[in-house]
């Protein structure tokens, strides 16, 4: 099953605050947007950052999304579970 974490990380004394998408081993990180007005927004920025970063040939437009205590879930409408 293909899903992205995402998670805020706060400004430290060297970068601003920042938004870290996680797919198993794979990363990335984007600048938080202010100009973006909903936090799945800018989110989803960082998973689309993921999928160009490493080049993954995953069509994102259809993916869903729920948010947790630590930020965003994005995963794939047709993911099933077998019995």
């Amino acid at each position: 099953m293909k899903a992205i974490e995402t998670k805020y990380l706060s400004a430290t004394d060297t970068r601003g605050e920042r938004i870290k998408a996680t797919a198993g081993k794979l990363t990335a990180t984007v600048p938080y947007d202010y100009a973006l007005s909903d936090q799945s927004e800018i989110a989803f920025e960082a998973v689309k950052e993921l999928v160009r970063k490493h080049k993954l040939d995953w069509d994102i437009s259809k993916m869903v999304y729920g948010g947790t205590d630590k930020g965003y879930t994005f995963c794939f409408p047709e993911s099933t579970i077998e019995a």
